[in-house]
C-alpha cells in the first residue's frame, strides 16, 4: 500500500473514531446509569408548546433562558400567522400564560424581552446553596436523552437538603419540582444469587396526579422543548443542509455528464 493511500485512509478514518468516540462517551454521561432515549422531535409543534407551558409554571421561576425571547420563541413553536394567530392574540398569550417576570417598576416585561427570571442569583444562593444555572444551552451541554433521564430519576432521600437525590445527577442540588405530577419513588438496591451488589432501581412510594405513561409525555415535552432552546436554528437548519445536498446530487449529474461528452472522443 503506498503512502499517499495510508496518508489518506488517516485523513478520512481518525476522525470518524473520534466522533464515534465522543458520542458514545456523551450519550452515557450520567454518573454511569444508562440513559433513556428522549426521542425529540422539533417538528412536532404542540409538544414545543406544550414544553413552553410546563418550561414557565414549573422551571421557570428559578432557570432563566437568557438567550431566547418570548416573541422568538413564540413564533419558532407554531405561535404565528401561519398557524392563524394574529400579532395581537400572540401578545397576550404570552403575557397571560408565559411572562411572568416584571421590571424593576413592577410592569409586566415586554414580549420582546429575553426569557430572564427574577429570581437573584444571591437569593437562589442562599435558599439551594448554589447558583441556579441558566438552562439556554442545557440541551446541547448535557443532550435530550440526559435532560429527559434526568427529570424521571429522583427519588427520596432524607440525608439531602430537599429530601430527594437524583441517580443521573448524584447529590443534586435542586427540588423535585415535578413531584406533584410524578410522584415520589423510592431507590431500592438489589443483589444477586450470589449476594452481589447489582443495579438499584426506582420504585414508585407515592404517586401523583398522572400515570406513569402520563407523565414521560410531560418530560418529553419538556425535554423537546430545552432541545429546541439550546439550538433555534437548527429548525431551519436541517432543512437547509436537505436541499443542499439535493442541489449537490443535481449539480452531480450534469457535472458526470458534462464529463462524459468532454472526454467521449478521447481513449
Amino acid at each position: 500500500m503506498s503512502n499517499s493511500i495510508r496518508k489518506w485512509i488517516f485523513v478520512l478514518i481518525v476522525p470518524l473514531v473520534v466522533i464515534g468516540v465522543i458520542g458514545s462517551a456523551g450519550g452515557s454521561a450520567g454518573h454511569g446509569v444508562a440513559l433513556q432515549s428522549a426521542n425529540v422531535n422539533l417538528s412536532d409543534k404542540a409538544s414545543l408548546q406544550r414544553g413552553a407551558k410546563y418550561y414557565a409554571n414549573y422551571c421557570m421561576g428559578c432557570h432563566s433562558l437568557k438567550f431566547s425571547r418570548y416573541n422568538r420563541m413564540a413564533e419558532d413553536i407554531g405561535l404565528n400567522a401561519s398557524n392563524g394567530f394574529t400579532d395581537d392574540q400572540v401578545t397576550t398569550f404570552l403575557k397571560e400564560n408565559l411572562i411572568f417576570t416584571r421590571d424593576e417598576n413592577g410592569k409586566q416585561v415586554k414580549t420582546g424581552s429575553l426569557m430572564t427570571t427574577a429570581y437573584s442569583a444571591k437569593a437562589a444562593e442562599k435558599a439551594f446553596g448554589t447558583s441556579v444555572p441558566d438552562l439556554s444551552l442545557v440541551g446541547r451541554s448535557r443532550g435530550s436523552d440526559w435532560i429527559y433521564s434526568y427529570l424521571k430519576s429522583f427519588y427520596l432521600d432524607d440525608s439531602r437538603p430537599m429530601g430527594v437525590n437524583n441517580t443521573v445527577f448524584k447529590d443534586v442540588g435542586m427540588p423535585h419540582v415535578l413531584a406533584g405530577l410524578q410522584g415520589y419513588q423510592t431507590l431500592v438496591h438489589h443483589e444477586d444469587k450470589d449476594g452481589h451488589h447489582v443495579a438499584p432501581t426506582l420504585t414508585m412510594s407515592k404517586p401523583g396526579t398522572l400515570s406513569a405513561a402520563e407523565y414521560d409525555v410531560v418530560v418529553h415535552d419538556l425535554t423537546n422543548f430545552l432541545a429546541y432552546v439550546s439550538e433555534p436554528a437548527q429548525l431551519s437548519r436541517k432543512m437547509y443542509g436537505i436541499l443542499t445536498l439535493l442541489f449537490l446530487l443535481v449539480f452531480f449529474g450534469f457535472a458526470y455528464a458534462l464529463s462524459k461528452e468532454y472526454w467521449k472522443d478521447i481513449h
